[in-house]
């Protein structure tokens, strides 16, 4: 019996950030990559069976949080700044995941983002540490493709 191939899992550190099919900053960090959908409980009436059904519900998209470092690109924050202002620019994009050889493998879209939180970076004078700001986006939908 030949031995079958290792297919070894992908590295979390090597993915790129798309936001309307065009790659920005370099990223250090990504997170919240999730959804949930709410479940409903329902009994029905004249059933003996002591059983409650379970529906599914609304579903909703955490919110998609970027840390990246500080430069002299403010891109990010001109978008953010828009929101303050009142006027809401929503944009899709992709937060793809790259094997060894930087070829996509994964995609995980959003659509209709926008940021909703930015943090600046932390700073002390005693530290080494490089300047990370954090970025929140909202969104209405998450697929992988």
């Amino acid at each position: 019996m030949p031995a079958s191939k290792r297919i070894d899992p992908y590295r979390g550190f090597n993915f790129i950030v798309e936001i309307d099919g065009v790659t920005v900053a370099g990223f250090s960090e990504v997170s919240g990559l999730s959804s949930e959908t709410a479940v409903i409980e329902y009994r029905e009436g004249g059933n003996n069976e002591n059983v409650v059904r379970k529906l599914p519900g609304l579903t909703k998209f955490s919110n998609i949080t970027l840390k990246c470092g500080v430069t002299l690109d403010k891109s990010l924050w001109e978008w953010r700044k828009k929101v303050i202002e009142g006027r809401v620019e929503r944009r899709s994009g992709a937060i793809v995941l790259l094997d060894a050889d930087h070829t996509p493998v994964k995609r995980w879209l959003f659509r209709e983002g926008w940021p909703s939180k930015w943090e600046g970076p932390t700073l002390k004078a005693a530290g080494n540490e490089v300047a990370i700001e954090t970025l929140e986006i909202v969104h209405e939908g998450l697929d992988l493709d």
